[in-house]
């Protein structure tokens, strides 16, 4: 018995130092938070059975409770192609895990009283006034679908922006035929395209639905960088850097990845392993022509999770404090109400039970979903196969990072390792 418990004291005190990595956070072996290290041990044997199969090359994953990391694994390969190991401080392109930055720096600057979410768009960025909304018509004899422009009953509004019922789509998801061409024919998009182009682009293209009619993702937060860069005076990235990068030590999260530590990229397969085809991923090595608030950041798992514990503290870490109390809660509320929540635009992005906040998609039912999960709990993912989620409930912050082609696999891959860090959980 002795020399169990012994064994067990070492094992423990190997696993504290492996997680030592994880950024100044605090670490705790599972059972001290109320996690099973056999559970643990599962999520870490399905990863690496998944990455036999090549689902991806390779994973970097963070569970942390009540403020202390307690796993943090780096599996499989951070580049298959010269065959270099996943480290923990390999760096992911963030895509759409860039939004929840955008939202809180734009919740900076309400704070700051610069700006309310009730403020139309079009005060900071005129070119956005007076838009028009497709609207498709049915043709009762022939079911014949055609599309007429009327005005907009009212402008969007910051808000709109931050919970995407904006009116904006993006033009390669949209189910909208009419708002779809459109977009293609001005060249409507987040990349290769300069803030000034694509607010111009925008202004030149009907809406999709009526500003606060619907739910639909989008480019609004693309478009919320843009209004944080009128109103600050700063790139995106320097405001980002400035108020919350540097004062949370995310010492490795930008949207530039300097030369310094390109080496630290996480790569993809060269081909997809489903369709054969060649995956080309954003470069974050080459200064994009805008910061896309949307999806152009890229960073590790350590930097996420310290900017997860800070919302999960309520705005603050490490005694520095980034937004109030009330306003983390203000984020993480749903914002769409049952109304909202009806009439989205049907997507697997917002699944059943899920509501939206300001930058994360908020659930609203411990049921419903899938995935075991709380109600109150809030996430979101990257097209990359980037994912978090924040459970106030259980005290939790989960951080998942891999890098393959955007697509539903990367859902299934997330899910799945949800599922089972989920039921780690045995307090």
């Amino acid at each position: 018995m002795k020399r169990s418990l012994t064994c067990a004291t070492l094992l423990g005190w190997i696993l504290i130092a492996s997680l030592a990595f994880a950024q100044d956070l605090p670490t705790a072996s599972p059972e001290a938070v109320g996690l099973s290290s056999a559970r643990l041990a599962r999520v870490t044997e399905l990863v690496k059975g998944e990455i036999a199969k090549g689902r991806y090359p390779g994973a970097v994953a963070l569970v942390a409770r009540r403020g202390k990391v307690a796993y943090f694994e780096a599996l499989g390969q951070r580049d298959p192609q010269s065959g270099a190991p996943m480290t923990k401080d390999a760096i992911f392109r963030l895509y759409s895990m860039t939004k929840p930055f955008a939202s809180v720096a734009a919740m900076m600057l309400v704070e700051d009283g610069k700006i309310l979410l009730s403020d139309p768009v079009s005060k900071y960025l005129p070119k956005l006034k007076n838009l028009q909304v497709s609207v498709p018509r049915v043709d009762p004899q022939t079911g014949r679908v055609s599309y007429a422009l009327v005005p907009t009953e009212r402008e969007m509004t910051i808000q709109d922006l931050m919970r995407h019922t904006s009116g904006l789509v993006y033009g390669v998801f949209t189910s909208h035929a009419a708002v779809k061409e459109a977009y293609a024919k001005e060249g409507v998009d987040w990349d290769g395209v300069t803030p000034a182009e694509q607010i111009e682009r925008l202004a030149r293209v009907p809406l999709a639905h009526q500003p606060g009619s619907a739910w639909e993702y989008s480019l609004s937060t693309d478009v919320l960088g843009r209004v944080i860069e009128a109103v600050s005076g700063a790139t995106l990235g320097q405001f980002l850097q400035e108020r919350l990068f540097a004062p949370l030590k995310m010492t490795d999260t930008a949207f530039l990845v300097p030369n310094g530590k390109a080496a630290r990229l996480a790569q993809p397969f060269a081909k997809d392993p489903v369709s054969g085809d060649t995956v080309k991923l954003l470069d974050v090595t080459v200064a994009q022509k805008n910061d896309a608030g949307g999806a152009g950041s890229a960073g590790t798992v350590a930097d996420y999770a310290r900017f997860s514990q800070m919302l999960l503290n309520g705005g603050q870490l490490d005694r520095v404090r980034i937004l109030g109390r009330a306003t983390v809660a203000q984020m993480t509320s749903d914002h769409l109400g049952a109304h909202l929540g009806d009439i989205r635009v049907a997507s697997p992005i917002l699944p059943r039970g899920y509501g939206f906040g300001l930058g994360f998609a908020v659930r609203k039912e411990t049921g419903l979903n899938w995935v075991t999960g709380s109600a109150g709990e809030y996430r979101w993912g990257g097209a990359a196969g980037t994912a978090f989620w924040i459970d106030p409930k259980e005290q939790m912050v989960v951080v998942w990072m891999t890098q393959g082609q955007p697509g539903p696999r990367r859902g299934e891959d997330r899910d799945l390792f949800r599922q089972l860090v989920q039921a780690a959980l045995v307090d």
